[in-house]
């Protein structure tokens, strides 16, 4: 999994806990080590996770070392980006994006 600076990383073990159970709403990154469009999207999450924190977690899950989250929630590509709020998937974007385009489709969901 490319490792993005100031994003938390979720497994299989902590993904209810630190997902599910938040008190604010929560951007997932499925992602994998080989994935190219996810290590494009690596600088849009640094600078979300930066700018947004304080309305939006943010955190990564290798789907590779990760599969029964990805399972769960029919995650078929990465990079896949689930935006959870109350336990409950909310908002589903696949592919790699711009950080307008991005904070745009988030502000419906945060």
């Amino acid at each position: 999994m490319v490792r993005v600076e100031g994003v938390g990383e979720v497994t299989d073990a902590d993904f209810a806990d630190r997902v599910l159970a938040a008190d604010k709403p929560v951007l997932v990154q499925f992602t994998a080590e080989w994935c190219g469009p996810c290590r494009q999207l690596a600088p849009v999450l640094r600078a979300l996770a930066r700018e947004e924190g304080e309305r939006l977690e943010v955190v990564q899950l290798d789907v590779d070392r990760n599969p029964q989250t990805a399972l769960r929630y029919h995650v078929l590509a990465t990079p896949t980006l689930l935006v959870f709020r109350d336990g409950e998937p909310v908002k589903s974007m696949v592919g790699a994006r711009a950080k307008r385009k991005l904070l745009q489709e988030l502000e419906e969901v945060v």
